[in-house]
């Protein structure tokens, strides 16, 4: 090759002639097939429909010098009827930019949950719509993306940290219990609030992890994504169990709990539709891929729905004086969360060079949980209408404050592991 880039010379089963040059049809280059193998194989996460590319693919250096070849030269090289990059088609530009806002519509996210807090408080009738029998089936739709996006290559990296991942579970479903045990307490004793409003403190504390905590946990330390979806993942296929145990034992001298009945139902709203996501990414690729542009619109839309509605139907009694107790006492029940979870990390893990990126996926994975599993658990198990109260006000605050833990930590981050 000389100074300005042209070939003088290469192997005749690459190129054919000039027209063959860069012709997808034609181009034989040795390498190509690990370029798309290695592009296909992007790592995906489920940051509701997120798909994330998490490591560089490499090249042999025989193919690396090819494909630079092939840049230098194309300018002198390509023949006449070629659409350069000066002329690409506006047909072409126009889907790659409405694909890239299909699949970057998570990264508004944050503000749609605002939005849809603001929105239903001031104009309750624009969610009100949205009842009780759509929130099953809506929490069905987001475990459904999370399983399109998932696969077991996202979880062996992760699987090397069976530490962290033990003190995440930990955190789900011993540390969180034990908080939502003490404040529905403190909410019938200092508050006085009635019984069904404490047991429903006591079953949002009982879900497993939120799926907000892994996307939340991408945007702040996206290498601990991997290790926050298997906490996530392993907390959300055990809750078919441990939830209705952990209801029976914190709620069920109060009010009696359908052990039974949660188990059949979050068999249908969480494994099923896990287990059918990851299905089909698994034999069906070229569906997934088909449905995984409009994955994260459709889901940001269905998160703001399944924020939004709960506090609208319940603005009423958000509003009365004892609406007010339980937004205080779900609030330090979230806040003591993340504290929990941050402080007992660096405890633990104080001897690790990236304790706090470790800290502050813990915090998310102890401060965030399914408040959309309680709530559709309390609508559907506990005939008082109290009961889904604390699971629809801590579905709002629990993204609010997650979010807000986001805005603080990502733009420090780098200094601060």
């Amino acid at each position: 090759m000389i100074a300005n880039g042209k070939l003088l010379h290469h192997h005749h089963h690459c190129f054919h002639g000039r027209q063959s040059f860069l012709r997808p049809d034609y181009l034989r280059v040795k390498g190509c097939t690990e370029v798309a193998a290695a592009s296909s194989a992007q790592k995906r996460s489920h940051f509701s429909g997120l798909r994330l590319s998490c490591s560089p693919f490499h090249l042999g250096s025989g193919a690396f010098s090819r494909l630079l070849c092939i840049g230098k030269c194309a300018p002198d090289n390509l023949p006449p009827d070629y659409p350069s990059h000066g002329t690409e088609s506006p047909k072409i530009k126009e889907e790659v930019s409405l694909t890239t806002i299909l699949k970057g519509a998570n990264s508004f996210l944050p503000q749609v949950v605002i939005a849809s807090t603001v929105l239903a408080l001031i104009y309750p009738p624009s969610f009100t719509w949205f009842t009780n029998r759509y929130y099953a089936p809506a929490l069905g739709f987001l475990m459904f993306a999370v399983g399109v996006n998932s696969s077991e290559k996202d979880f062996l990296e992760a699987f090397n940290r069976p530490s962290a991942i033990f003190a995440g579970y930990v955190g789900q479903f011993v540390v969180k219990p034990l908080l939502g045990y003490i404040f529905g307490t403190i909410s019938m004793t200092i508050f006085g609030l009635p019984t069904p409003l404490a047991a429903g403190i006591m079953l949002t504390s009982c879900v497993s992890g939120a799926q907000l905590s892994n996307y939340a946990t991408f945007l702040t330390d996206p290498q601990m994504a991997p290790l926050s979806i298997v906490m996530t993942s392993l907390s959300t296929a055990t809750a078919v169990f441990v939830t209705p145990l952990l209801s029976l034992l914190l709620i069920g001298k109060r009010l009696p709990v359908d052990v039974k009945g949660m188990v059949s139902n979050i068999l249908q709203i969480v494994v099923t539709p896990i287990a059918t996501g990851l299905f089909l990414n698994r034999f069906f690729p070229k569906i997934c891929d088909a449905i995984r542009v409009i994955l994260p619109l459709l889901s940001v839309f269905v998160t703001a729905l399944c924020v939004g509605a709960p506090l609208a139907i319940n603005v009423g009694s958000l509003m009365s004086a004892s609406g007010i107790s339980v937004l205080v006492v779900v609030i330090a029940f979230h806040l003591s969360a993340f504290i929990a979870g941050f402080s007992l990390t660096g405890l633990v893990f104080r001897d690790l060079p990236d304790v706090k990126a470790l800290q502050r996926t813990l915090s998310y994975e102890t401060g965030m949980q399914s408040s959309l599993l309680a709530l559709a658990l309390a609508n559907r198990f506990f005939q008082d209408p109290l009961v889904s109260i604390a699971p629809a006000i801590s579905t709002v605050i629990m993204s609010l404050m997650g979010f807000s833990l986001v805005m603080l930590w990502a733009p420090t981050k780098k200094s601060a592991v």
